[in-house]
């Protein structure tokens, strides 16, 4: 039987800063790495498909760091709608290929339960109880990667956003033996600044209208910054810290209403916890969970400085160990990919917008 050519496939990312990366995660031969993954089974569906861009270069850094006897801890840092889960699904997928026990671990699981969550997030300017730094419990997430550390065992309280009508809390615990975890969330690596460094660096931004906050959440922003100590010790933990982040910040919040259409027809009843008995999460409460991940850190003084400072010490709140970055087009394809130190020039060429442009 003739084998059909495959279809044409002709990246969006300039090759040389990809190159780049590749050879950092270990690939010495990229055309006979890609040959290789073309042959599994699993993987018929890389082209075009473009996540496999950033999914197999993490796998060979994962594969050759474990090689060596290590576990590893790989952070994600993508905002909402961004594709972290599923990216997180292709990795745990892929893994055993590579003879490597992967799990994948969401910030999420980490929420406070129910009464603890609550009573922090009271009174927010969103109206959301979970979400912002401090709804989450930092120090068990800490804990829970030290013990992992020293037995291989990763145990992590499972979060049901199905219960509480809608609202989530804690439903048991999950137990995995890995070599290998990949921590995603919005906030991953995102690390507190202090007050006055807060208020120098909103005031060379163009204060908080410029960035598209209201008075009550430009009120809030110290009570955030605060609420991300907590959370240094478990980024200390990292390995490395992967970013995808859009070329425009109002992006993120089209993908996440974009994903819950998706997930509406799909299930039609239960999905990924955005759903109860068969109701949809109402269109203003989703609104007002999007806005609080993208309001209580501004990516302007939280997310961009990942990438744009990447030389400054950890103490400053940036720079903190970056090894690679996805940036997305509106439509999340890759436009760049590269290793971290690269990635502010790169950004500052293609945004399409001012990085001091509002949210929306």
């Amino acid at each position: 039987m003739t084998q059909l050519p495959e279809p044409a496939f002709t990246p969006l990312w300039p090759e040389a800063p990809y190159q780049r990366l590749l050879q950092a995660c270990g690939v010495v031969d990229a055309a006979a790495w890609h040959g290789r993954w073309r042959q599994h089974p699993d993987a018929l569906s890389i082209p075009p498909d473009p996540r496999w861009a950033l999914v197999l270069p993490l796998l060979s850094r994962c594969q050759g760091e474990v090689a060596k006897g290590k576990r590893l801890l790989i952070g994600l840092n993508a905002p909402v709608g961004a594709g972290k889960s599923s990216l997180g699904a292709w990795l745990s997928a892929l893994a055993p290929a590579l003879g490597l026990r992967l799990s994948s671990l969401s910030i999420d699981d980490f929420y406070w339960p129910w009464q603890e969550r609550t009573s922090r997030m009271a009174g927010n300017p969103f109206g959301v109880d979970r979400v912002p730094p401090g709804s989450h419990d930092a120090d068990l997430l800490a804990h829970q990667l030290t013990s992992w550390r020293q037995d291989g065992v990763l145990r992590w309280p499972r979060f049901d956003k199905r219960l509480r009508q809608g609202h989530g809390d804690r439903n048991g615990w999950s137990r995995q033996e890995a070599d290998v975890v990949l921590l995603e969330g919005w906030l991953i690596g995102c690390r507190a600044i202090g007050p006055a460094a807060l208020a120098g660096r909103l005031e060379r931004l163009g204060g908080a209208a410029a960035l598209g906050l209201t008075s009550e959440e430009h009120a809030w922003l110290p009570h955030w910054d605060a609420a991300l100590e907590p959370y240094a010790p478990a980024w200390a933990q990292l390995d490395g810290l992967w970013v995808l982040q859009p070329l425009d910040w109002s992006w993120p919040r089209r993908w996440r209403f974009q994903a819950e259409a998706r997930q509406r027809r799909r299930s039609s009843g239960v999905d990924g916890g955005t759903e109860v008995g068969g109701a949809a999460l109402a269109g203003a409460d989703l609104e007002r969970i999007v806005r609080a991940s993208l309001c209580s850190l501004p990516p302007a003084l939280y997310q961009d400085p990942l990438i744009t400072d990447t030389g400054c010490p950890p103490s400053n709140g940036v720079g903190s160990g970056v090894e690679a970055v996805g940036l997305l087009d509106g439509r999340r394809r890759f436009r760049w990919i590269g290793t971290g130190d690269e990635a502010g020039i790169a950004a500052d060429q293609l945004s399409s917008v001012s990085a001091l442009s509002s949210i929306g």
